[in-house]
């Protein structure tokens, strides 16, 4: 035996397991399932979102059938603050969430300029990769003293450099540039970082490093550069003192060749005194002197 139960649909029922789908800069997807399982008729649904921030509120109105609703909630600011109440249009119990947007990204490329009495700081533009940020917002400059542990908020520019005076000789900072927080600091965008070493050269490591690698590499590549010139002009000095000593050996081997002989012929001095002394000089021939041949 058996005995089929229909219920009866109630309609003062919240939502079940609503939840955020994904979050980003300026919305927000927003997922939720009905009452009760196979509505039979358009249910609508009402979708209040709360700025917690700037304390205002606005109603989004959702009629759909399906049993498992996707709703996308647009014009978010980022960094912002939000409580989200999802409940049926008669005012039936209510399903509650809060989301926080994704906030603005980081300026790019924070650098370090080191004056006599002061430093720069430069960067990017945020409004080159964010399409949110207006430049008349600004950006506020903070500054970390490790030495001390105090954390100082330096100020705030519309500019894309910020100049920072009075630092003290042996301390390391570091300093924050961000996106200008809104609404009491509530809504601020993500902080580029920098350390500054004042005992060095008053930039961060990498910069520094890279700092050192090209002064070695100016002084080293002269160094370098001088040593091949001198070794090439030592190498032409020695061949042009070889050829000439290759030439002045081959004119004396070629005085002193004997074609009859075949060969050079070279004696000493001593042997040529000596010869001179032992040996008559000749001083003619007589013509009644009859000459022999062997």
């Amino acid at each position: 035996d058996y005995v089929v139960v229909k219920m009866i649909p109630d309609n003062r029922l919240p939502p079940r397991h609503l939840h955020s789908v994904h979050t980003g800069k300026t919305f927000a997807v927003i997922k939720w399932e009905s009452p009760y399982d196979s509505p039979d008729q358009d249910m609508l649904y009402a979708v209040a979102v709360k700025d917690l921030v700037r304390k205002t509120d606005k109603i989004y109105k959702v009629k759909t059938r399906n049993g498992t609703v996707e709703y996308t909630i647009k014009k978010l600011e980022p960094g912002g603050k939000y409580h989200v109440i999802v409940q049926l249009g008669n005012m039936s119990k209510e399903s509650s969430m809060k989301i926080n947007t994704v906030p603005l990204s980081a300026p790019d490329a924070l650098k370090i300029i080191t004056e006599n009495d002061h430093i720069l700081l430069f960067w990017k533009s945020l409004a080159l990769k964010e399409s949110n940020f207006n430049e008349s917002r600004g950006y506020e400059i903070h500054m970390f003293d490790s030495l001390m542990n105090i954390t100082a908020y330096l100020g705030n520019t519309t500019e894309n450099y910020f100049k920072v005076s009075n630092l003290k000789i042996g301390h390391n900072y570091s300093f924050t540039v961000q996106a200008r927080c809104l609404y009491s600091g509530q809504m601020c965008g993500e902080p580029a970082t920098l350390l500054y070493d004042e005992l060095g050269t008053g930039e961060d490591p990498s910069a520094a490093n890279t700092g050192r690698s090209t002064d070695v590499a100016a002084i080293v590549v002269p160094v370098l550069f001088l040593l091949l010139v001198t070794l090439g002009i030592g190498f032409v000095v020695l061949y042009m003192r070889h050829r000439r000593l290759q030439n002045s050996f081959t004119a004396f081997a070629n005085s002193h060749y004997s074609s009859r002989l075949g060969s050079a012929i070279f004696s000493s001095g001593d042997d040529l005194g000596d010869e001179d002394d032992e040996a008559p000089m000749i001083t003619g021939f007589s013509d009644d002197v009859p000459m022999v041949i062997a």
